[in-house]
């Protein structure tokens, strides 16, 4: 895999060549950030050419290969007769066509293909150089499949919402390009493009495999890795508008506890409010602990976030449909590599972390709007002025809003790992959930930062009405930096107003990941 800059764009260009990928190259595929092109280097694409070759030989010589002249999973004891074989690939892909729920976003369906793509460059699906070539062709004219979310157990792989990358592939269902969704047969006409006729492994190497779950899981993580730090910079602001103690996050209290990444935290807040060595003998004694252990809530998902990327990136860079080809060796390999119990592991534990980091939010926002903990702010940090201090509520619908998200976050931390069933006659008897898993960590995610949004949005009004106070010091200056940035999205709360556009704005900056928050 190389890198190069695109003269006609700002957009990189990464050449596909069988070789690893990152997440972060991924995001900016589904971003649009990055082109994909396929490498035209003989080892490549001899490497791919022999899979299919062997397939075909093979089929020649012994006659019987899985899912090529058999049926699928516990069909495989039936025959195909040769005079059908060529109809199998889109049996597959038509009778799984029964998806429901939402649809994938446009930036989740680019990382689909994406997924995918990378994972049948590996060079062990048996497909030849035509289909890679079509799957960059989506990805380069942004066409992307129209896949509902549901119906995935996540092993035989993704099969349900895979087939729609199928269909789509040989122009049929729908797409979604240009912001509209259309016939694909139509928008392939208009582009010049025919609809691709699937090899007889093909089908099962574009729908066996783990590449929806991936996909979504790999948006997790980026907006997993910004909610860390966001939180940080958040739990900061509380800290000084709270009047809180800053020597909570000393170097060396969290040398004492050497976890990586909360020492990471902790070293971020530090910085924020600017705070030296503990003194002899603080002023300040103990503050709650939605602030002093906010580096041990939010430093857990820190921690994490490595072993979290070697699962996803592990999965990513793997050939894991069935079977699998080794043209080399020429042996077909039968197994379960289609199986997405990492991707359910990882997905899982980020749900139940971050839905901490809610909840975590959620108690610094419940202080800093009540007179009893707040230390002198005003109640429900209204700006009102005292004539209208009566009428006038400032964050308390906020509060009780987030409240209700961080609810709904925690409600869904049940892990979905654990609830296999036993599907397709007993033959996929035990299954990963790997998808749900990744769909629900997304739905959290989503959750956690609407709280993210409220507890910023509160914040900035906490430390300005902090600095306005008597013998206040003025905001450390990355506070103050941050907070007028903040404030070219939404102004103070003077009087009562309704807040949805402003959250809503929040959030989308939240997730484009607006904000450059600390140094890498």
């Amino acid at each position: 895999m190389t890198i190069l800059p695109d003269p006609q764009t700002t957009s990189a260009v990464l050449i596909l060549d069988g070789s690893e990928v990152s997440l972060e190259q991924v995001q900016a595929v589904a971003e649009g950030r990055c082109q994909v092109v396929l490498s035209s280097a003989p080892a490549f694409l001899e490497r791919i050419t022999r899979g299919s070759a062997f397939l075909e030989r093979l089929l020649a010589e012994d006659g019987v290969i899985y899912g090529v002249t058999t049926g699928y999973g516990d069909s495989c004891t039936r025959l195909v007769p040769s005079a059908n074989m060529e109809d199998l690939p889109r049996q597959l892909y038509t009778f799984h066509g029964c998806g429901l729920g939402e649809v994938l976003s446009h930036e989740a369906a680019r990382a689909v293909v994406m997924v995918r793509l990378v994972s049948l460059c590996r060079g062990y699906s048996g497909v030849c150089v035509e289909l890679l070539e079509r799957l960059v062709w989506l990805l380069q004219h942004d066409v992307m499949p129209v896949i509902p979310e549901e119906g995935s157990v996540g092993a035989s792989g993704d099969l349900t919402p895979l087939s729609y990358l199928a269909a789509v592939l040989c122009g049929e269902r729908e797409v979604l390009v240009g912001g509209e969704r259309r016939p694909t047969a139509e928008v392939f006409a208009e582009l010049g493009q025919t609809p691709y006729r699937l090899k007889p492994k093909e089908g099962l190497a574009l729908m066996n495999g783990t590449a929806v779950m991936t996909a979504l899981s790999v948006l997790a993580f980026t907006r997993c890795s910004y909610l860390t730090q966001l939180a940080s910079r958040i739990t900061a602001m509380a800290v000084y508008a709270l009047d809180g103690n800053p020597y909570h996050f000393d170097a060396d209290l969290f040398a004492a506890k050497p976890h990586p990444g909360q020492n990471r935290v902790a070293a971020r807040i530090r910085a924020d409010l600017h705070a030296a060595s503990t003194p002899r003998n603080s002023a300040r004694l103990q503050d709650r602990y939605s602030t002093r252990c906010a580096p041990h809530v939010i430093g857990v998902v820190e921690d994490a976030l490595p072993w979290w990327r070697q699962f996803l990136e592990t999965e990513l860079n793997s050939a894991n449909d069935n079977p699998l080809i080794d043209a080399e060796q020429e042996k077909v390999m039968h197994g379960g590599h289609f199986y997405g119990g990492h991707i359910a592991f990882a997905m899982d534990s980020m749900k139940q972390a971050c839905a901490n980091i809610a909840d975590l939010l959620d108690r610094q926002l419940a202080q800093l709007v009540d007179v009893r903990f707040n230390h002198g702010l005003p109640s429900n940090l209204s700006g009102a002025s005292p004539e209208r201090a009566a009428l006038n509520h400032g964050y308390k619908a906020v509060q009780i809003g987030a409240s209700a998200w961080t609810a709904e976050a925690l409600k869904l931390t049940m892990p979905a790992s654990v609830f296999s069933r036993s599907t397709e006659c007993h033959n996929q008897d035990k299954v990963s959930m790997g998808t749900i898993a990744a769909r629900d960590a997304l739905r959290v995610l989503t959750l956690v930062e609407q709280v993210a949004a409220a507890s910023l949005h509160a914040a900035c009004q906490g430390v300005e009405l902090r600095s306005q106070l008597q013998d206040t010091a003025p905001p450390p200056a990355d506070l103050q930096s941050f907070v007028h940035q903040c404030r070219t999205h939404f102004p103070p709360l003077a009087e009562d107003r309704a807040l949805e556009r402003e959250l809503r704005l929040l959030c989308d900056l939240i997730r484009q990941r607006c904000w450059n928050l600390y140094d890498a």
